[in-house]
């Protein structure tokens, strides 16, 4: 059963914004191994430095990833003005957006370090939504 017939745009669209989600929630948990199965068969690109592939993305993001003693990541993703379009026939999607990343510095609040955007491409595969290739842009850093 594939994407087309399983579900209708709706429910194909909030598949692929719980995909997007996903991210935020994993980088800030610390999850190496759950970003490399996010992007197992996926381009990441930041600022044109791309990784290829689940042990790429596990490589890049263990060294990436600032963690607090608990494992968890000092960082929190937001994402905002979410726009996906989706091709149910072709089983494919596009999806572009905003992120913020705030970061924890000891004994103060989260504070905004960078900010751009996302364009995410997605295909339906065995029946379920995937990452094709992500390309993420910084517009702003703080210094």
């Amino acid at each position: 059963m594939n994407c087309r017939t399983r579900t209708t745009s709706s429910s194909s669209e909030r598949a692929i914004e719980n995909l997007i989600s996903s991210y935020a929630f994993l980088n800030d948990d610390g999850d190496v191994r759950g970003l490399g199965e996010l992007f197992a068969d996926a381009a990441f690109s930041l600022d044109g430095r791309t990784a290829q592939g689940r042990e790429e993305i596990e490589a890049i993001a263990g060294t990436v990833i600032e963690k607090n003693p608990d494992g968890t990541s000092r960082t929190s993703h937001t994402i905002s003005n979410l726009i996906i379009e989706v091709d149910e026939h072709a089983g494919t999607a596009e999806a572009r957006s905003y992120w913020t990343l705030m970061q924890s510095v000891p004994g103060l609040p989260l504070v905004p370090i960078r900010h751009g955007r996302y364009h995410d491409r997605f295909e339906c595969r065995d029946g379920a939504w995937r990452f094709v290739a992500r390309t993420a842009t910084t517009r702003w850093a703080a210094d």
